[in-house]
């Protein structure tokens, strides 16, 4: 059997734990089980990510970088800055609908990194990373249209990612798609109003 090297096995396990942990759940990712899911030896794991934190970190670096990536892809260039912000929500929120078993592992791995001191760094650097793309939409739509923010485009990120969050865990424990697109026009335009701007709902593209 041909040699694989570890840079070259580390995306593969990647994938095989988050295909694993979506699947059926945080509890079932053991290294022995993620091993399994790719066809390797248990040793395996060990040796390209040394602990099985080593490998949930990576996992969580990869969902959050793929959710990032999606969601820039789809932000408008050449809209309105309530636009801009209705469209930022929409395409975060089309990601909840077309993956909502990623962003159920992320709270998870979250959950666990809070109470796990050699994962805690992965989940700030996860909301971090979140924050910051976020902040930089935000600051690039006001830059664009001429806003001038009432506020830091970090602490107005802070505030709609705070009623994002809430809104996800609300869709994986209690789905209803007319009160969450409500829910989404009400947080959007109280991001406005934060902002300094309208007062009265901005209307949000459907997912």
């Amino acid at each position: 059997m041909a040699h694989v090297s570890a840079a070259e096995r580390r995306p593969q396990l990647i994938k095989a734990a988050i295909d694993l942990m979506t699947r059926e759940g945080i509890a079932a990712g053991s290294t022995r089980a993620i091993a399994a899911e790719l066809g390797v030896a248990q040793a395996t794991v060990h040796y390209t990510f040394g602990t099985k934190e080593d490998l949930y970190r990576s996992v969580m670096e990869q969902i959050t970088h793929d959710l990032v990536a999606q969601v820039e892809e789809w932000a408008p260039t050449d809209a309105g800055f309530e636009e801009s912000l209705a469209a930022l929500a929409a395409s975060l929120w089309r990601t909840v609908h077309q993956q909502p078993a990623s962003h159920q592992l992320l709270n998870e791995l979250s959950m666990l990194a809070l109470r796990t001191p050699s994962l805690h760094e992965a989940a700030t650097s996860h909301h971090r990373e979140v924050t910051a793309v976020t902040a930089k939409l935000i600051g690039l739509a006001a830059e664009r249209t001429g806003r001038e923010l009432a506020l830091p485009s970090e602490t107005i990120a802070r505030f709609f990612l705070a009623g994002f969050d809430g809104l996800i865990m609300q869709r994986l424990s209690l789905p209803d798609e007319e009160a969450e697109q409500t829910c989404l026009q009400a947080l959007v335009s109280a991001v406005v109003a934060l902002a300094g701007g309208r007062r009265d709902l901005v209307p949000v593209p459907t997912a």
